[in-house]
């Protein structure tokens, strides 16, 4: 931290003028750079007890005004060599987190991939068509069912065939509309699901 600054012609002459109102050890630093001149280095002890007589003299100037024009003195830090196994350690802790963060990154990334996408994506695109097959089959296939069993089974009851089309036809939409319903209630309930 700064504790010196260095001072100017104008701080000389009031330091010279006002040096027998310091203390004994700030008279000897304001000695000290008298005899160096502009440019000398100054402690802010000093300068306080500077302050501090030019206001107990009543005097015209303050402080600022001797300082304009001044610099503050800022030490140069010297930073301690660093610890070769600490830097070491350092480097192995940066390049695992780089790897996890290059893992996390990646974990999607596959090199099975085509232009849609991975081959896993693409089953899970193809379960739901899949799923759909199926049930627009079975619908057609319990249609047809009905109507054939009605077929054959009318030929008891109607002994012309436009009779037994026609009531195969009935039963097999009745049939039809009753799959619908319960097909319809299904997927309902599997939107709900989602």
């Amino acid at each position: 931290m700064a504790s010196q600054c260095r001072v100017t012609e104008l701080l000389l002459r009031t330091l010279r003028e006002l040096k027998p109102n310091l203390t004994p050890d700030c008279r000897a630093a304001a000695e000290e750079a008298l005899k160096q001149g502009p440019g000398a280095l100054v402690t802010f002890r000093v300068l306080r007890k500077l302050h501090s007589v030019l206001q107990e003299t009543g005097s015209p100037l303050y402080l600022h005004e001797l300082l304009e024009g001044s610099e503050i003195h800022l030490p140069v830090v010297e930073l301690p060599k660093r610890n070769p196994e600490l830097v070491a350690r350092l480097e192995k802790i940066k390049a695992k987190l780089a790897n996890e963060e290059y893992k996390r990154i990646t974990r999607n990334v596959s090199c099975q991939t085509n232009k849609h996408g991975t081959l896993a994506d693409f089953g899970r695109q193809v379960r739901p068509l899949k799923t759909v097959i199926i049930t627009v089959f079975n619908f057609f296939v319990t249609i047809a069912a009905a109507f054939a069993c009605t077929y054959i089974g009318s030929q008891y009851v109607f002994t012309e065939a436009a009779a037994r089309v026609l009531s195969s036809v009935i039963v097999a939409s009745f049939v039809g509309l009753a799959e619908l319903y319960v097909l319809v209630r299904t997927m309902e309930g599997q939107l709900g699901e989602l």
